[in-house]
């Protein structure tokens, strides 16, 4: 039997946990001392609830990551310290390239790993495969609806309550969008560490009041040729920031666990 860390209790959190494949388990939960008493009450005594994933009296199969780049800087680089892997979903947090140069420092000394998740945008293991030829353009579109923006720097950019049509309200790089849009742009910073970078890949995010889907637009070029790929995803129903998706690839990866694919 597998056990993993789970770091987060939250939407997404929860989603992962109910769909867990057979011979994984959750062993540690790690979230504030709010959602203690929530924890305790769906898993007793067989799941501590912990504050820090210092406070782990084993050793983790996978730590997953499902709560927040807060989280991923808070807690990422002791993970690996201790030479465990970890499993990001909010990779945005990577964002901070003196946080990310930690990270595979630590990686690299205590033979811990880093797994990027895929979250809520499928292609990445072609946009990987594409880089080593050299790639020349890599270009990301987010289209959400005013819902999924809400909360979040949007706000301030347009009008969310009186768009009545498709609007773009943020055009720059993937680092810029990670830092300003925690909670929405992970896929950004995702395609980026699968691409060409931080600072040389392009975002364009947009509120659509007509839809109800999270659609992702990825736009690449280089030696290799070419390839557009369009994704519309349902969002997570606990948080509509999120794609089910996202959730859904955290849940392969703890496949990955006894499937041996990893």
């Amino acid at each position: 039997m597998k056990k993993i860390m789970m770091i987060g209790y939250g939407a997404m959190a929860k989603e992962v946990l109910a769909r867990l494949p057979q011979g994984v388990v959750p062993g540690w939960i790690v979230a504030r001392d709010a959602h203690h008493a929530a924890i305790a009450e769906a898993y007793g005594d067989r799941v501590p609830a912990l504050t820090d994933p210092a406070q782990c009296d084993g050793r983790p199969d996978l730590v997953l990551e499902c709560a927040s780049q807060q989280a991923v800087a808070e807690f990422g680089e002791a993970v690996v310290q201790r030479g465990w892997t970890l499993a990001v979903i909010s990779t945005g947090a990577l964002a901070d390239a003196a946080l990310q140069l930690r990270i595979q420092q630590a990686c690299q000394r205590h033979h811990g790993r880093l797994w990027v998740l895929s979250g809520a945008i499928a292609g990445m293991d072609g946009l990987a495969s594409a880089r080593e030829g050299g790639l020349e353009s890599v270009t990301y579109q987010a289209s959400k609806s005013p819902a999924s923006w809400r909360g979040s720097l949007a706000e301030k950019l347009i009008d969310l309550d009186a768009v009545s049509e498709t609007r773009v309200f943020f055009d720059g790089t993937a680092r810029e969008a990670a830092r300003l849009f925690p909670a929405n742009a992970n896929v950004a910073a995702t395609i980026a560490l699968h691409g060409v970078g931080m600072d040389a890949t392009r975002v364009r995010l947009q509120v659509d009041p007509h839809t109800r889907h999270n659609s992702h637009q990825l736009r690449v070029s280089g030696r290799f040729g070419e390839f557009q790929m369009q994704l519309s995803g349902n969002p997570l129903a606990g948080n509509p920031k999120t794609s089910t998706l996202a959730a859904l690839s955290a849940v392969q990866a703890c496949r990955r666990l006894v499937d041996g694919g990893c």
